[in-house]
């Protein structure tokens, strides 16, 4: 899939097969872009469903993907230069909280020096736009609530966090450098049909269906600010037109603005901003399953946190948009899914 670089509408999008990679690979081939993906088909979880998804998007013809690590040298770059992409999603990372806990090297590679590869193949061939996947666990030990991008946020809990931190800021100094337009989106717990096994929605309902207890850690006492996926990609999609510009000199960003004052770099939440607690949501699974859960209470996990809570105000006043998905619709449309995807796990 070679286009012509002055007339392509073509995006690239590392970790194409990953939950929230394929749900935007989806939408951005409904929306006519032409679609290179980029994914290791790592086995942190099961490469079966993330194979299931990547089949299903092979089906376009407009995709292509390419299966490989994004830290391999000169992947991205032989990928740029090909295809000059004018937007791209960089969604590939090592994730988990917990498993940065026991396996933290695979952090580094990743989320490092994958970034490293994507950053410095985006300044030999400049995109329009690079929208980058941060989190919301840099906002790490701050308690003020809810989370705005204006926070400052020096407190990392876990190395998963702190890698996705140092991601941001590798972005920012390339930005500032090569005056790439950076937006790095951080996202709160986002949930839905073809979603990650080693997240809480996909656990639970596994759990409840086979009669066994779920782990409910803190002993119930946690809030989330839970994101249905369709919301996610629907704002990522609103924040791809939302290029940001490098401030004139001496500028002074609007009030409530996460724009740099040296780059074209903005952080922007994307959320709920209804955080809800941990026994309301499995209240919810049990209505959307039919079943009920046993529940197991155990101490806070290392690296968590008791709460998230985003802060959209940002967003909105870029897009337009804010997430509004019910958390009793977005556990039904999971539960349709996953009735119909678990006999094949």
């Amino acid at each position: 899939m070679t286009q012509n670089p002055a007339t392509a509408k073509v995006a690239l999008v590392t970790g194409c097969s990953g939950f929230i990679g394929y749900h935007l690979c989806v939408r951005l081939l409904a929306a006519g872009w032409q679609v290179v993906g980029v994914d290791s088909l790592s086995d942190y979880y099961d490469v079966t469903l993330k194979q299931r998804r990547q089949d299903m998007l092979t089906a376009h013809d407009r995709f292509q993907v390419v299966n490989a690590a994004i830290e391999t040298p000169n992947l991205l770059m032989d990928l740029f230069k090909t295809h000059r992409p004018s937007a791209v999603f960089h969604l590939a990372a090592q994730a988990g909280v917990r498993h940065s806990i026991d396996a933290p090297r695979s952090y580094l590679t990743s989320n490092i020096d994958g970034t490293f590869e994507l950053l410095e193949a985006a300044r030999a061939y400049p995109p329009q736009h690079i929208l980058l996947a941060s989190t919301s666990s840099v906002y790490g030990a701050n308690t003020a609530m809810p989370y705005r991008e204006t926070d400052r946020a020096d407190h990392q809990v876990s190395f998963y966090a702190a890698s996705k931190k140092a991601v941001e800021m590798m972005a920012h100094s390339y930005a500032h450098l090569y005056d790439l337009p950076v937006t790095a989106f951080r996202f709160f717990t986002v949930y839905g049909p073809w979603g990650r096994p080693d997240m809480a929605p996909m656990k639970f309902a596994k759990a409840i269906l086979a009669g066994q207890p779920i782990d409910v850690y803190n002993h119930g006492d946690m809030q989330r600010d839970f994101t249905y996926i369709d919301d996610l990609i629907e704002a990522i999609m609103r924040l791809i037109p939302a290029v940001p510009q490098r401030p004139a000199m001496g500028a002074v960003p609007m009030a409530g603005d996460s724009l740099s004052p040296v780059a074209p770099f903005r952080v922007v939440n994307i959320g709920n901003s209804h955080p809800l607690r941990l026994l309301d949501f499995i209240a919810a699974m049990e209505q959307a399953l039919g079943a009920k859960a046993q529940r197991n209470l155990l101490p806070m996990q290392a690296g968590d946190v008791a709460a998230t809570w985003a802060d959209t105000t940002l967003l909105q006043r870029l897009t337009g948009y804010a997430p509004s998905t019910d958390i009793g619709a977005g556990l039904a449309a999971f539960a349709d899914w996953y009735r119909g995807y678990r006999p094949n796990t």
